[in-house]
């Protein structure tokens, strides 16, 4: 008996040889790709939330994930107040129909106090010190205005924007440690600081760097402790991080974590640990809504419940702990 040994025509050589590199680069490209754990959440970490926007409204979520609370008025902007009740910015509604302010007593959703907006729209509202609130008015005059515990304003601050659309003149206003003003106006493509008396603009931090077609309108912007700024730029899908002269010192997007978390970066918080959370606003379903990134871009923390993305949010306890600084969103 003849034993045969395999034999290949010649012109099935090359065919073999083709086949056998290409599984040789297949194992190669295996060995040097990231492994699942390259993008796993910490499962240890927790949180409850604040989140507002047109379809969720205003909820408050447990760290398990179910929705505690409800007030059924769209709102951009809230804050869970020390005492308990919720403060809200509307959107425009029957009762509101150029949006307004209302601070809700949690436990039977009263409303114990409101505000409503004189121009278009309100984007904004900020609790501040001797029962005032600071907010965002928006129309053919935007301004910052502080009122009263009665409704009553009593400072007036213009802000510097365009006026043809007054729903993206700005969104999340704020006030600076140092008592100045910080706006981020979308259509202008910059953020800037206001002295709050003469409406002087003392600083101002463009977005536009990669081109005005990426449209990175800047919609939060939040001043660090190391006196950087931190701006969510909405449609552009990243997060960047600014020095005082405005140059870019950190940026994440969805290139940087690896999957298509980013969608609508609109609110954003930095938590105490140096995390920064941000919120996909036209995330919907099972689409992640909220999102946690380390300093290396790392994913820890992720939200993808109820059916639409929020405006806005902020976070309020982590691991069963109060976050102590919530004036970083």
């Amino acid at each position: 008996m003849t034993t045969s040994i395999a034999y290949f025509p010649q012109n099935h050589i090359r065919p073999f040889k083709l086949y056998a590199a290409l599984l040789a680069i297949l194992a190669a490209a295996i060995s040097f790709a990231p492994s699942p754990d390259a993008f796993a959440e910490d499962a240890s970490v927790t949180h409850s939330f604040l989140g507002v926007g047109k379809a969720n409204r205003a909820v408050i979520v447990g760290e398990d994930g179910k929705v505690e609370w409800k007030f059924d008025m769209p709102a951009s902007d809230g804050w869970v107040l020390p005492n308990g009740n919720v403060l809200l910015a509307l959107y425009g509604t029957k009762g509101f129909p150029n949006g307004g302010v209302v601070e809700v007593e949690r436990k039977t959703k009263k409303i114990v106090f409101q505000y409503k907006g004189q121009q278009k729209e309100i984007s904004t509202a900020i609790p501040l010190p001797g029962d005032k609130f600071l907010v965002a008015e928006l129309g053919p005059q935007p301004r910052a205005i502080v009122i009263n515990r009665q409704g009553e304003i009593v400072k007036t601050t213009p802000l510097q924007c365009q006026t043809k659309n007054a729903h993206m003149q700005t969104r999340m206003l704020r006030v600076l440690p140092n008592g100045n003003y910080i706006a981020p106006h979308l259509l202008d493509f910059a953020v800037k600081e206001y002295d709050p008396d003469t409406g002087k603009v003392l600083r101002s931090f463009p977005t536009d760097d990669r081109g005005r077609q990426r449209r990175d309108w800047p919609f939060t912007a939040i001043r660090l402790k190391d006196g950087n700024t931190l701006i969510g730029c909405t449609n552009g899908n990243r997060i960047i991080e600014v020095d005082a002269k405005g140059n870019i010192v950190w940026s994440v997007t969805n290139d940087d974590i690896g999957e298509r978390l980013f969608d609508d970066a609109c609110g954003v918080q930095r938590l105490p640990n140096g995390n920064t959370v941000i919120t996909s606003y036209h995330a919907k379903g099972k689409q992640v809504k909220l999102f946690e990134v380390t300093r290396d871009k790392k994913v820890v923390w992720r939200y993808s419940g109820m059916n639409a993305g929020f405006h806005h949010f902020q976070i309020l306890t982590t691991n069963g702990k109060p976050q102590k600084d919530n004036t970083w969103k």
